[in-house]
C-alpha cells in the first residue's frame, strides 16, 4: 500500500470522514508488521479494536430499580381522600345544625313575642272585664 494513501485515510479516520471499507484498510494496514516509524503510535489504537472484539464482560450487573412503589402512594391518596371526606361531611353537617338552631331560635323568639302580646292583651280583657262588673255590679258567673 502506498504510504500516501495510508496517511489520507488516517486524516480521514480522525475527522470521521471514512466508510467502513476504507476503515478495514487501516485495521489491515495496521495489524501487518510493515508500518511507518511516524504512524507506530496509530497501531496500539487499531490493535485495541481487534483485541477488543474478543473481550466479554462476565460479572452480573446489579441494577438499582427507581420504580416507584404506586401502590403505596395509591393507599396513602385514597387514605387522604377518606380523611377530607369525612372531615368535609363533619363540617358540613355543624353547618347544618347550626342553621337550622339559628331557624328554630328565631321562630321561637317570634313565637314568644307573639304570645307576650297575646297575654298581654288577655291581661287588659281581663282588667276591662272585672271594671264592667264593677260598674254594672253583675255576679261573676250565672247558674242555671
Amino acid at each position: 500500500m502506498e504510504l500516501a494513501n495510508i496517511e489520507k485515510l488516517l486524516e480521514k479516520y480522525l475527522n470521521a470522514e471514512t466508510s467502513i471499507a476504507e476503515e478495514k484498510t487501516l485495521k489491515k494496514y495496521f495489524s501487518s508488521n510493515q508500518i511507518a516509524p511516524h504512524l507506530v503510535e496509530y497501531q496500539t489504537l487499531f490493535s485495541y479494536f481487534t483485541t477488543s472484539k474478543s473481550e466479554k464482560f462476565t460479572k452480573t450487573i446489579q441494577l438499582k430499580s427507581k420504580k416507584r412503589n404506586w401502590k403505596w402512594i395509591s393507599v396513602a391518596a385514597t387514605a387522604l381522600l377518606i380523611v377530607s371526606v369525612y372531615t368535609g361531611y363533619q363540617k358540613n353537617q355543624e353547618y347544618k345544625a347550626e342553621k337550622l338552631y339559628t331557624e328554630t331560635r328565631d321562630a321561637l323568639g317570634l313565637l314568644s313575642a307573639n304570645l307576650n302580646k297575646g297575654s298581654n292583651a288577655i291581661g287588659q280583657l281581663q282588667h276591662f272585664e272585672t271594671t264592667t262588673n264593677k260598674v254594672f255590679k253583675q255576679p261573676k258567673s250565672v247558674k242555671k
